[in-house]
């Protein structure tokens, strides 16, 4: 029977790079693979060909055989045709059709077995919220919680069996983990429905847990909060999550800090802010004010003239960062409180007090007149 060229089949030159036939044969391989041809002769004969080729080509000592002497020089050295890739160039061809065997084809043309390795399954990670004070995040503070969560069973540790049992070997994948069928001319290994890829299934499941390894639990736990912690601070404590699966590792808890709305101060980033009223004789006048801060009262003297709105700045009177445990500052804002309810003789005090500064209180200034109008004509 004539045979073809193995070059010509890969589309590469005589003197092509191990790389240049790997990027060849993985070209043809992906293009004519029988999963993406169903039922095409033609695909799966090609698909063939470049598998014999570079099964060849790709092994120094039969390439250098075929090019001294062709298919009968490798047939001298007992080759009889591509019967699947040996040991030696099969993780070449795994990492080739790496997304087929991703996608379960990991036994095409019987050339080995596979089994699937089943790694127990590290357990659930849990959130909570917690809400605490302004105070309990500025200083630190140390909370109580409550889970109810998956812990592993006291009767089986685990082990999902009935103490005293053992398992069994699957019957339907004879133990392997795995199942294995005809699809075209190759062998695809599957993990096997009945155990998970196990080999093994339980008889015997343990009565207090049924089977599964692992019952809810309630639990309290005492979670210290770090002095610093802001609205959204999430904090992870290990292996205080739901337990592993046939005894794997606990999954951890992440606790979510949410601040109580305070009656007096905002907080943004690490400063604090509030809000105080005057009378309009103490702005005018200037004065001293206690002042309210997370440490105690402080006192902060208003000078004379002070508009309304203005804001001061206490420095350090604010909250300690998480990570630097510098302070932010508290910045107070004024508010001039008028009054509205004035007697005959604050009226008349107030005049005389308008008159002293030249201030008419019957005519408005006659400059800002003409600026509304000209705003509304």
């Amino acid at each position: 029977m004539t045979r073809k060229d193995y070059y010509e089949i890969l589309g590469v030159a005589q003197d092509a790079s191990a790389e240049e036939i790997k990027k060849a044969y993985r070209q043809m391989a992906l293009k004519y693979h029988p999963d993406r041809n169903p039922g095409n002769k033609e695909a799966e004969e090609k698909f063939k060909d470049a598998a014999e080729a570079y099964s060849v080509l790709i092994d120094p000592q039969k390439r250098s055989v075929y090019d001294q002497f062709g298919y009968d020089g490798l047939r001298g050295e007992g080759y009889t045709g591509f019967t699947g890739f040996n040991s030696s160039i099969f993780e070449d061809f795994e990492d080739i059709l790496g997304d087929f065997f991703n996608l379960g084809f990991g036994d095409l043309f019987g050339t080995r077995q596979r089994r699937r390795a089943y790694y127990p399954q590290k357990g659930r990670d849990l959130a909570l919220e917690l809400e605490v004070s302004l105070e309990e995040a500025a200083f630190g503070t140390e909370s109580e919680i409550k889970l109810n969560r998956l812990d592993i069973c006291p009767v089986c540790n685990g082990s999902k069996l009935q103490p005293g049992t053992q398992q069994s070997t699957c019957q339907n994948c004879q133990g392997r983990g795995q199942v294995r069928y005809q699809q075209g001319f190759f062998t695809i290994s599957r993990t096997c429905s009945h155990c998970g890829g196990l080999g093994q299934i339980i008889t015997t499941p343990c009565l207090e847990c049924r089977g599964s390894g692992r019952i809810k639990k309630k639990k309290t736990l005492k979670v210290k909060i770090p002095a610093g912690v802001d609205n959204g601070t999430k904090l992870r404590i290990a292996e205080e999550g739901e337990a592993g699966d046939w005894g794997a590792a606990k999954g951890d808890l992440y606790v979510i800090i949410r601040i109580k709305k305070h009656d007096i101060f905002e907080r943004e980033d690490n400063n604090l802010y509030c809000q105080i009223s005057i009378p309009f004789t103490h702005a005018a006048l200037g004065t001293s004010v206690k002042i309210p801060t997370l440490e105690g009262p402080e006192m902060l003297k208003i000078p004379a003239g002070t508009q309304p709105e203005e804001i001061f700045r206490l420095k350090g009177k604010g909250i300690a960062s998480l990570e630097s445990r510098r302070k932010g500052d508290l910045f107070v804002k004024i508010n001039v409180k008028i009054p509205k309810n004035l007697t005959k003789e604050e009226r008349e005090l107030l005049r005389k007090f308008a008159e002293s500064r030249g201030e008419d209180l019957e005519i408005l200034d006659k400059n800002l007149i003409d600026k509304v109008k000209d705003i509304f004509h």
